[in-house]
């Protein structure tokens, strides 16, 4: 059975984490979740959009109820580098007051959007607020 990387070819330069290994990291993270949140009632907050793939297979993997609302933001502009700049493109559609929340990212790569979603999502007042990540390219 072919993988997705087989499919893209010449386009790939190297493989650094097999299907496998995410997978594995993934129910591991999803099960964690589960255990962290035990009891309470989490708002995964999804940034788009390249936290669809991860934010599936997370949610599958917490195997409890979790609710889900989405984020997009911007501080590439056009470009492929950072502007420095965040923009909010869609804001949630849920209060989060008192909410225990997660954000779900893809990627972080400078952390700049991270931070600013953080204090942004401060000041709407969760009782908790947590980042999860699939990849950190900043370390």
């Amino acid at each position: 059975m072919k993988t997705w990387a087989d499919t893209i070819g010449a386009d790939l330069k190297e493989v650094l984490f097999s299907e496998e290994d995410i997978k594995a990291k993934v129910a591991e993270m999803g099960e964690e979740i589960r255990r962290d949140y035990e009891g309470k009632r989490v708002l995964m907050v999804g940034i788009l959009n390249g936290c669809m793939p991860f934010i599936s297979d997370l949610i599958r993997e917490v195997k409890t109820h979790v609710e889900v609302d989405f984020m997009s933001v911007s501080s590439y502009g056009g470009g492929m580098q950072s502007t420095g700049v965040v923009r909010i493109l869609k804001d949630l559609n849920k209060d989060i007051t008192g909410r225990h929340v997660l954000i779900v990212e893809d990627i972080i790569d400078t952390g700049l959007t991270a931070r600013y979603l953080i204090d942004n999502l401060q000041t709407r007042h969760p009782t908790s607020l947590e980042v999860c990540s699939l990849l950190d390219k900043s370390s």
